[in-house]
C-alpha cells in the first residue's frame, strides 16, 4: 500500500502512528515535513481528503501561533494556509495519506481508519 506519513520524530503522536503502520506491516514514506513541508497544493488536497479546515490542522500551541496574530478573531483560512508553509512547524502532525483516505493522526490510533 502506497503510504506517505508527514512526520516530526520529536512528537510522540508522530512516533506512535508510524510504529503503528509499521506495526501493521507497511513501510511508509516518511516526510519530515520540517525539512521538506508540503507544497500549496499538497496541503490543500491533504486538508479536503480529511474534511479539515486550515484552523483544525494548525498548532495553536506553538507561540508562534500567537506571535503572528493567528489567534485573532477573523483571521481567514488562506491566511492560515499561507502561515504553515511559511512556518512548517505550525502545521499539526501526523498527516497520513494512504488510497483508503487522509488523516490528521492524534490519536495515533486514527491512522487505523486509513490502513
Amino acid at each position: 500500500m502506497d503510504i506517505t506519513i508527514y512526520h516530526n520524530p520529536r512528537c510522540s503522536n508522530s512516533r506512535n502512528t508510524l510504529a503503528a503502520i509499521r506495526e501493521a506491516g507497511h513501510e511508509p514514506r516518511i516526510v519530515d515535513y520540517l525539512a521538506t513541508p508540503p507544497t500549496r497544493e499538497e496541503l490543500m488536497s491533504m486538508l479536503a481528503a480529511s474534511g479539515l479546515r486550515a484552523r483544525d490542522a494548525i498548532r495553536s500551541k506553538e507561540s508562534l501561533y500567537a506571535e503572528l496574530g493567528l489567534d485573532a478573531e477573523g483571521v481567514s483560512d488562506e491566511a492560515l494556509i499561507d502561515a504553515m508553509l511559511a512556518h512548517p512547524a505550525l502545521l499539526n502532525r501526523p498527516f497520513v495519506v494512504t488510497p483508503k483516505g487522509v488523516r490528521l493522526c492524534r490519536p495515533p490510533e486514527t491512522v487505523h481508519d486509513i490502513l
